[in-house]
């Protein structure tokens, strides 16, 4: 037992949250009352109300349910670091005894009953757990995936298949932001990359490096690190209670071999199993999921899935929302979205987009996320976002973050070497792009550039394929 079964009544603070509204699904699955407030209706709360959950989107202790105040010893509060500290309905309830977890060590007191895959890394990870999660699926495993993307094979970010039992296989993203995944005691780990990134968190990437390595040790005696090549020395070298594997696209101990790409779709030979698997079509493209679909793959059959099942289960892998999605795949115009918000990720998106589309003009919407990231990684930011041939830059989405003198979008323009570089914000986005040629368009951000692609789509429609 974990502690979370005497509770009747769960409420979430921040529920909309993609890692949030995962847990709020499986409280659901379990049986129990499940609210929860948010700062803002989404597609995603929409969805969640549907399924049964009661929430509101104003911070005041009178929209607190009333079977939470009646019954606070049955109540369980959970929360995302995101919420402020002078958030009135948190403050009440911390006031007023109850108990309150975060979103992190929900996971942790989840996952400890059960056998656990946790993905972690800067870049990736949502990807790679999902292929984990269909793999584990396709194969009727018993399983359960708690996943940081909603999954357009399943429509959701929870993903279950059998029943919940002592052989049930749980996937885990493993976030590194707020040291999240140090909640977390795995079987077997996974780890796509540990670049620079939340240094508002960590101060310095040797930091975040001493976090990784700390989550490296909690991986369970006799289990099983898979890691990417580049960073393996770095991060486990010392590490000797572990069987590891390190993979890559074109070295270490699992890699892809015989590489050829069909319209930007990749087909490789998985080398490392003895037999190489032949010919696996991926069903998503880009080159960074190439190495995604290996370490995926590695985790699958340490848990005795077969090759030809592997195979059969990337295939038929379509892929995440919001990553490398296609919006619009028209005659005239194409239009892809995708979450990449650090250099590394954008750098890695736009140059499988333009191998995909050599001849066409590339047209960029970015949206800075984070003042802090911003301010951190300008120079990446400007060197990546280069590869693309005009720049539609928006103003900074600050989501946690307050507002920091001096940092703004327009530090980031001047060292684009793209021929058209355009400013905008959200109030007129829509009117530069209608009065814009383009005809290989991608919106790029983790906040809420999503809300435009619709509305751009819809434009996009009616000029170019009417």
């Amino acid at each position: 037992m974990n502690g979370l079964d005497k509770y009747r009544n769960i409420y979430f603070l921040g529920i909309g949250g993609i890692g949030m509204s995962a847990l709020a699904r499986w409280f659901m699955k379990k049986g129990v009352s499940v609210t929860g407030y948010d700062r803002t209706p989404t597609t995603l709360t929409q969805q969640l109300s549907s399924e049964g959950m009661i929430l509101h989107y104003d911070d005041a202790v009178n929209n607190i349910p009333e079977s939470v105040l009646r019954e606070r010893d049955n109540t369980l509060v959970v929360y995302t670091p995101a919420i402020p500290k002078d958030h009135k309905e948190y403050n009440y309830l911390l006031q007023e005894g109850y108990s309150i977890l975060k979103r992190s060590e929900i996971l942790g007191l989840i996952t400890k009953n059960y056998k656990t895959i946790a993905v972690a890394g800067t870049h990736g990870k949502t990807t790679t757990s999902s292929m984990v999660a269909h793999i584990l699926k396709s194969a009727n495993k018993n399983m359960v995936a708690f996943l940081g993307g909603i999954t357009t094979n399943y429509e959701s970010n929870l993903v279950m298949h059998g029943s919940i039992g002592a052989d049930t296989i749980v996937v885990a993203e493993a976030d590194e932001f707020d040291r999240s995944f140090l909640q977390l005691f795995p079987e077997t780990a996974i780890i796509t990359s540990a670049d620079p990134d939340h240094l508002d968190i960590y101060g310095n990437h040797e930091s975040m490096i001493t976090s990784f390595k700390d989550f490296v040790k909690q991986v369970k005696n006799g289990g099983t690190l898979i890691i990417h090549e580049s960073i393996a020395d770095k991060l486990a070298g010392e590490i000797t209670s572990l069987t590891k594997y390190t993979y890559s696209m074109s070295r270490g101990q699992f890699f892809a071999g015989n590489i050829t790409a069909h319209s930007g779709f990749f087909e490789f030979d998985l080398m490392g199993f003895g037999p190489k698997v032949e010919r696996i079509r991926l069903g998503v493209p880009g080159f960074h999921n190439v190495e995604n679909a290996v370490a995926a793959s590695v985790a699958a059959h340490e848990l005795g899935i077969s090759p030809s099942e592997i195979k059969s289960a990337l295939e038929s892998f379509l892929g995440v929302k919001r990553r490398f999605e296609f919006i619009c795949r028209g005659k005239n115009v194409t239009f892809i979205d995708d979450y990449a918000h650090h250099p590394t990720e954008i750098d890695a998106f736009l140059r499988s987009v333009k191998s995909m589309y050599p001849r066409k003009k590339l047209t960029v919407v970015f949206q800075p996320h984070l003042f802090t990231r911003t301010r951190d990684f300008a120079g990446g930011f400007s060197k990546s976002l280069s590869l693309a041939d005009e720049v539609f830059l928006m103003d900074i989405y600050p989501a946690r973050e307050l507002p920091i003198a001096g940092v703004d979008s327009d530090m980031l323009v001047k060292d684009i070497t793209s021929s058209v570089k355009i400013r905008c914000g959200k109030s007129d986005l829509m009117e530069k792009l209608a009065n814009h040629e383009v005809e290989l368009l991608t919106t790029i951000g983790a906040g809420d550039i999503d809300t435009f692609v619709q509305p751009i789509k819809k434009m996009l429609e009616d000029r170019y394929e009417s």
